[in-house]
Formats: structure tokens, sequence, C-alpha cells
């Protein structure tokens, strides 16, 4: 009997050190420094609430949150709209042809977001691939504002986020009947109805989980904006580096990083309010 008890204590023992040595280490590397944002957001320079009331009385401040929104916005769209036409095709083509579509979008996580950047700079800055080529034709007379402007960001921001599109859609088209659309043919559906009322609503937590990942993963972008934005199209990642690292703000830096933080918890908490959220990311 003592040695089922201490079989029991030692079980119980063990389990306590797998559940608390994690813990520790998230409060450690993870808690404590989002703490200590906060709290150098409401301290420096002066205790209160002061950089916060900057969100209401700064207009530059609110043109950057404009800005960033507004970008975040078309890339998410944009890059579900690409996304799922992406998705759709590689499993409705051959074996052969969805294993390299797959590669190639899997082969976009093993470039680096710079050399993307830098990338696209060389093909289209003024002097570069694409306004030598559209120019050489004779098409246009004078190079295209392509980059340092919000079209280079987007445009930039969209080929980083489409494999954040394509893999949740993917993965939840997979799972979709494929028997489905074919007995809503047989009874009397269009090919477009079929799809707009069976097909489409089945791949719903697909596209939410995809619009969740991408718009998030869009607010914290900042080499992409850097460098293709040139100053020009300043999102509020760009502007947090520029208040601590150049003027040395960290109450509005600090403040504005607690912002980005709060803005993605209050987008997880609509959202699991309207859709089982475990559900979407295939948790339960």
């Amino acid at each position: 009997m003592n040695w089922a008890l201490d079989g029991t204590e030692r079980t119980a023992r063990a389990y306590w050190i797998l559940v608390l040595v994690p813990l520790a280490a998230l409060a450690l590397f993870y808690l404590y420094p989002l703490a200590k944002v906060l709290w150098i957001s409401v301290t420096v320079p002066r205790p209160g609430l002061g950089n916060f009331a900057l969100l209401f009385t700064s207009s530059g401040i609110q043109r950057i949150l404009a800005t960033t929104a507004r970008v975040c916005l078309i890339t998410t769209i944009i890059s579900l709209a690409v996304g799922y036409l992406v998705a759709y095709t590689a499993l409705h083509v051959r074996k052969t042809h969805e294993a390299w579509i797959l590669f190639f979008v899997l082969l976009c996580f093993w470039l680096s977001v710079l050399i993307r950047a830098f990338a696209w700079l060389t093909l289209l800055q003024s002097r570069g691939v694409v306004n030598t080529a559209l120019m050489g034709w004779g098409w246009i007379s004078e190079p295209l504002p392509l980059v340092r402007n919000e079209f280079g960001v987007v445009l930039g921001m969209v080929h980083y986020m489409i494999p954040y599109a394509v893999l949740p859609l993917y993965a939840n088209m997979k799972g979709i009947d494929p028997r489905l659309v074919p007995a809503a043919r047989g009874l009397g559906a269009t090919p477009w109805g079929a799809f707009w009322r069976v097909y489409l609503p089945l791949s719903l937590p697909g596209i939410i989980s995809a619009s969740i990942l991408v718009f998030i993963f869009s607010l914290g972008f900042y080499i992409t904006p850097a460098l293709l934005g040139g100053g020009k199209t300043i999102m509020i990642a760009e502007y947090i580096a520029l208040q601590i690292t150049d003027t040395l703000n960290w109450g509005v830096g600090t403040m504005l990083a607690s912002t980005l933080l709060i803005t993605v918890f209050l987008i997880l908490a609509v959202m699991a309010r309207i859709v089982d959220l475990r559900r979407v990311f295939g948790i339960r």
C-alpha cells in the first residue's frame, strides 16, 4: 500500500515539474518582458496615461495607425484571394502537380524576408528589371513609381503572407468531402451555385484562420515596409523602432508596442465570440 502511495506521489511530483518548468520559462522569457514594456509605457517620462492619450491627440500617430490598418487589411484580402485560388487548385489537380504547388509554397518559408525585400527592390525600382523592360518595349516613357510607396509595401507583404494563407486553407479544404459538390450538381445546382452554397461555407473555418494569421502577422511587419516603403509608407513597427533607437522616446515606443499587443488580444477575443477558435485552428 505504501509503495502504491509513493508511486502516486512520484507521479504527481513529476507532473508538477513538467507543468511548472515551462510556466517558469514562459514567465521569465515572455511575461516579464511584456510586463516591463507595459510598465515603461505608463511610467516614462512620467507616471500616468499621458503616452496613451497621444493615440487620440497626435495626428502623426493616428496617421501611422490608419496606414498600418489599411495596409494590413489590403494585404489580408489579397493574400486570402490568392491563397484560396492556390489551395483550391492544389486540391483539384494531379498529385504530381499538387506536390509541386505545395513545394513552391513551402519554398517561400525558406527564403529570408530581407532577401525577398531586396529582390522586390531590385525588380521594381526606377532602373529595375520591370521598368527597364517596360521602357525597352516602348510601353512607358518614364519609370513607374513601383517602390517607396504603399503599392510596393503591399506587394512585398502579400508575397510573404501568401503561404500563411495557403496552408490553413489547404488543410481545411483537404477535410471537405469531395463528393458533396458533385452531389449538389446532381441535384440541379449550377457549378457556381454548388461552390457558393456548398464548398465555400465548408471552407469558411480555413478562411477565418487564414485571415487571422495574415492580419495579425501583418501588424508587426518591419523590414518590408522599411525597405519598400522608403520612409514614405511608415507602419507601426517601423515607427516603434524609430522612437526607441533614434529619438530614445521609450514612453511612446512602448506605448505603441503595448497598443499593438492589446489590439491583437482584442482581435482574438472578438473572433472567439464569433467562432470557436480551437476548432478553427484544429485544436479541437
